[in-house]
Parts: structure tokens; C-alpha cells; sequence
């Protein structure tokens, strides 16, 4: 029985440690398909005129200030 609780308790301790891990791989993995479908998209739809008008801008984040700047 001890055995068993040592083989259970190496192996929560190893998910906890990999658990972000693979999280965050597969949050990757789901940004590269999303991006990898609207390049897919964007090359086989014609721009229409509006879209070829307006430009691109980049979304940005409002500046926040640093506690170091108080």
C-alpha cells in the first residue's frame, strides 16, 4: 500500500509540473490553426474595395503606467 501511495504521489506532483506546460502548448497550437485558416482565407477571398481602402492597424494596449514611475 505504501508503494501505491508513493507511485500516486510522484505522479500528481509530475501532472502539476506539466499540466501549464501543455496548457500553454496547446493554446499555441490553437492560435497557429486559427491564424494558419484566416491566411487560408485571406488568399483564396478577393479583397473588396473597402478592405483594400482602410489600412491596418495594429491593435494596441493603453500604456499603463509602471509601479516603478509612482
Amino acid at each position: 500500500m505504501n508503494t501505491f501511495q508513493n507511485v500516486l504521489g510522484i505522479s500528481v506532483l509530475f501532472v502539476l509540473v506539466l499540466l501549464p506546460a501543455l496548457v500553454g502548448m496547446a493554446r499555441e497550437r490553437r492560435i497557429d490553426r486559427e491564424l494558419r485558416e484566416a491566411e487560408q482565407d485571406r488568399s483564396t477571398r478577393p479583397p473588396t474595395t473597402a478592405d483594400a481602402a482602410r489600412p491596418v492597424g495594429a491593435a494596441r494596449r493603453p500604456y499603463v503606467r509602471s509601479w516603478a514611475r509612482i
